[in-house]
């Protein structure tokens, strides 16, 4: 994994733009996500790359010099975090993604939680209630939450202390984030017994949580003092990230829901009505004669709840018109007879085409 490309581990081009690269960078980020992942070390590996690789493209002057010059460019380093300062990073991202600061200890590291929450089409549509099994972490109290023996620490022997190691590239200095101390200019001088060195222990619990009408893929529910605990036992907030599984017949589209109706052609010219499936019951549909191939059928309000709101979207049908795949003798007979009792108006190519007729005879004349 070390010798990817940036580009390739954040999944985009070297011609992509910023927020093409910050919008692939917060997917990914939520992806490989400690936790959503514990005791998953390839995952944490992905995640420190990640990180490592979007603050080299999302900065103009590092993603300059990797592009001309490579990592070795950036003294091979590019730009690495250390793990606790990855933590503070990605709660940056919590911070864009729900208009508020999630809780950090002075350390630097994020209290909020995430965790997929999987719902059905009609779980997301009308609403329900979920249990959430949630394993959190708290605070080893030993440390108290440093990973140190006693909670002893020790200047940095990289950084001296600084949080920050510098590297000299021509005429330009480029500081980054002590990869040793993540940051903090302190480290362990022996690993804490208790827990091993990572500084917290993991804990479950399980409570139900009341899913709104409307909610759809992407969107976040914040649940407050559900997250991670400090050595305080002051808890973060645990966000559920929605994936809202596709319905078979229904096609969503925020608010508003699509639906195919086949129907045969002799339906359309003789204008009849017909019952379509909606959301909450049966709906009448009533074709004109003149409906064409793809036409779309609007239900207003009949779509999903608007978030917020006590307003809905819409539902609309879009019809497909289909022909018969082969006629019998009796069938064939009786839209002969048809077809020639509209006389001239079943033949309109003829007229339309006329000109262009007579046109390409005149090429032929000499």
């Amino acid at each position: 994994m070390e010798s990817l490309d940036y580009y390739e581990v954040l999944e985009v081009t070297r011609t992509s733009d910023k927020e093409s690269i910050k919008k692939s960078y917060r997917k990914l980020a939520l992806k490989y996500h400690p936790d959503r992942n514990p005791d998953d070390k390839e995952a944490e590996e992905r995640f420190k790359l990640i990180n490592e690789a979007y603050e080299v493209l999302s900065d103009d002057n590092k993603r300059a010099v990797y592009d001309r010059y490579g990592k070795e460019g950036l003294s091979g380093g590019g730009g690495a975090q250390g793990f606790s300062d990855i933590f503070e990073g990605f709660g940056s991202i919590f911070e864009s993604f729900f208009g508020g600061g999630g809780m950090r200890t002075k350390r630097g590291e994020n209290l909020d939680s995430l965790q997929e929450l999987h719902l059905s089409f009609k779980e997301a549509v009308f609403g329900c209630t979920k249990t959430i099994k949630n394993t959190y972490k708290i605070s080893c109290q030993k440390c108290n939450g440093t990973g140190a023996k006693d909670g002893k620490l020790q200047t940095c022997s990289a950084c001296k202390g600084e949080g920050k190691t510098y590297i000299r590239q021509g005429f330009v200095t480029f500081a980054q984030t002590c990869s040793v101390c993540g940051g903090a200019g302190m480290q362990k001088a022996q690993d804490c017994p208790e827990c091993k060195g990572k500084g917290f222990e993991s804990k479950e619990e399980s409570f139900e949580v009341n899913i709104p009408e409307g909610v759809d893929s992407g969107n976040r529910i914040r649940i407050q003092d559900r997250g991670h605990a400090n050595s305080k036992g002051k808890r973060g907030d645990l966000f559920l990230q929605i994936y809202a599984q596709d319905d078979e017949n229904f096609i969503r589209d925020g608010e508003n829901v699509y639906i195919q109706v086949p129907v045969f052609f002799t339906s359309v010219l003789l204008g009849e009505s017909i019952k379509i499936p909606s959301l909450r019951g049966e709906v009448e549909l009533k074709l004109p004669t003149n409906a064409k191939d793809g036409a779309q059928f609007v239900f207003e309000n009949q779509g999903v709840k608007i978030l917020n709101t006590s307003s809905y979207g819409k539902f609309v049908a879009q019809i497909t018109i289909t022909y018969p795949k082969k006629l019998n003798t009796e069938q064939r007979e009786l839209l002969q007879k048809l077809h020639e009792s509209f006389g001239n108006e079943s033949a309109p190519h003829l007229s339309a085409l006329e000109q262009c007729f007579a046109k390409i005879k005149s090429w032929f004349k000499n």
